[in-house]
């Protein structure tokens, strides 16, 4: 897809809106939080919650790509939730490979690429298959891209970067003095991503967790207190309209565009 299709979709929802066009975030990041707490109030077993919560990832995505919006990262399982109970863990596993399997028609249908961010081991084959078989399958897509991250941590892929740059630069491929924010960001998950424009969090929990920690560097934050199985089309909605009445400076003194 071309950047003009990208724009007429942005048109149409800011007319929709009553935003400007260039109001709409090209990369939105998403912590999804609160299905274990959602199925609490309930009188539910957590599962239920994290089954409820995987119902809304595909409205969300689409309502995404009618937006505009280039890139959509849901940050679905940190390297630290393999610390939950094993029964949960070994739930979400089958979750996630289960949902793979079963989105990747209405991807194609959308035109939307698939990208996984996180470290491959300790994921269950099973989970790594599904994730291979999305990413090979959407890669002819070049619509909306829709990310993963999937045992992920920020740190750890910061570490990873460096990691792979020490090495160019012990055997003689890069000058450490020509290291700079492009050749790490040339390195991380997201290469050739922009940088996220906007972060929702649901569930009202007002931190960070170790999320895209470079790529948010000047992202702009909106924080629900609705748990995440309750995230409807029009919170997003909320989100986007909180997005377009903030003044970006990017550290100057006057709002950017």
């Amino acid at each position: 897809m071309d950047n003009h299709s990208f724009e007429e979709k942005r048109i149409a929802t800011a007319e929709c809106l009553g935003i400007e066009p260039n109001q709409i975030p090209r990369h939105v990041a998403v912590i999804m939080d609160g299905n274990g707490r959602w199925a609490t109030e309930r009188g539910l077993k957590r599962f239920q919650g994290h089954e409820q919560g995987a119902k809304i990832v595909e409205s969300l995505a689409t309502h995404c790509v009618n937006c505009g919006i280039e890139y959509l990262v849901l940050y679905s399982f940190s390297m630290q939730n393999w610390k939950r109970p094993k029964e949960e863990v070994d739930f979400l596993m089958y979750l996630y490979a289960a949902y793979l399997e079963g989105i990747r028609p209405s991807l194609m249908d959308k035109n939307v690429q698939f990208a996984h961010l996180g470290r491959r081991e300790p994921l269950p084959q099973e989970v790594l298959d599904a994730l291979d078989k999305t990413v090979r399958v959407t890669s002819v897509n070049d619509g909306m891209t829709l990310g993963f991250a999937l045992n992920y941590g920020s740190r750890t892929e910061i570490i990873d970067a460096v990691r792979t740059l020490a090495q160019d630069a012990k055997d003689g491929k890069i000058d450490p003095q020509a290291i700079d924010e492009q050749a790490i960001g040339d390195h991380l998950y997201t290469a050739g991503w922009p940088d996220v424009d906007l972060v929702v969090r649901t569930s009202g929990e007002m931190r960070i967790s170790n999320y895209l920690l470079w790529q948010i560097s000047y992202a702009e934050f909106y924080v629900t207190d609705v748990h995440w199985p309750d995230f409807s089309l029009e919170e997003m909605n909320k989100a986007l309209l909180s997005y377009a009445s903030r003044q970006r400076r990017f550290g100057d003194t006057k709002a950017k565009k």
